[in-house]
């Protein structure tokens, strides 16, 4: 049996984004219910801390202390596991049945993949990759790297080591495909092993104060990270980003 760690990321802060989840978690499940030869292993990182447990088989849930850090909240979930694969997931999927099966069947196929993603049947197909073609090997975000479903050996971590707690939510993927390229791990999207990303609201559903630290500050230490501004640039536009940040916090203040 070879069993997979899930770790997803959830903030049920209305029944609409609880619903999300949960539906999500039942189609996790019932995927590969009749397959003997793989067994979930399912922490869910969950933001709401008044939010009830979630239900079923091998589910954890667990309510983190620390304020939301995309990379952050999965290495918490990377480090309460101890599975040979781990996949880090939205809460806005749709596992299609067998999507498993066939990540496993392109690892084994191929001794030197490190990492994968599964093809979204609503996504891809407009981007030109449809399901049923093969494997796709690269590093472009969002089409042969979909963030929102990362499935990888755990040994990738001996190389890589763990996710890059600078990237909050926004470019958090960039980085992740950046860090594979850099260390010449091989990765792939596996176009018969079908996740759809429903794209739910859960960002948006946060202050606007917060969003743009989740999203516009991400820009900014990516740049650096990767050489592509120099300090004295990359601190300009800290200064900026944080002045610009202070102004909103005012008018959102001034509102209430």
């Amino acid at each position: 049996m070879t069993t997979i760690d899930i770790i997803i990321l959830s903030l049920a802060s209305t029944p609409a984004l609880r619903e999300t989840t949960e539906h999500g978690l039942e189609t996790l499940l019932a995927s590969e219910q009749d397959n003997p030869d793989i067994e979930f292993r399912i922490i869910v990182i969950e933001s709401n801390a008044k939010a009830a447990p979630y239900q079923g088989a091998n589910i954890r849930t667990i309510y983190p202390t620390t304020p939301f850090g995309y990379h952050a909240y999965m290495n918490i979930g990377i480090a309460m596991s101890s599975a040979s694969y781990v996949c880090l997931c939205n809460n806005d999927l749709v596992f299609h049945p067998g999507w498993a099966s066939a990540l496993l069947a392109a690892f084994k196929n191929d001794p030197a993949l490190y990492s994968a993603s599964p093809i979204c049947s609503l996504h891809h197909p407009s981007v030109g990759i449809n399901p049923g073609t093969g494997a796709h090997y690269g590093y472009r975000v969002r089409m042969e790297v979909a963030g929102w479903c990362l499935f990888f050996r755990r040994d990738m971590l001996d190389v890589t080591g763990l996710l890059d707690e600078r990237f909050k939510f926004w470019f958090a993927d960039n980085d992740y495909a950046m860090t594979l390229e850099k260390h010449g791990l091989r990765h792939a999207l596996i176009s018969n092993a079908i996740v759809d990303h429903v794209e739910s609201k859960t960002l948006k559903s946060r202050p606007r104060v917060q969003q743009r630290l989740l999203t516009r500050r991400a820009k900014i230490d990516f740049q650096r990270k990767w050489g592509q501004i120099g300090v004295l640039t990359y601190f300009r536009k800290l200064l900026t980003f944080y002045t610009k940040l202070g102004l909103l916090f005012i008018k959102e203040s001034l509102r209430k």
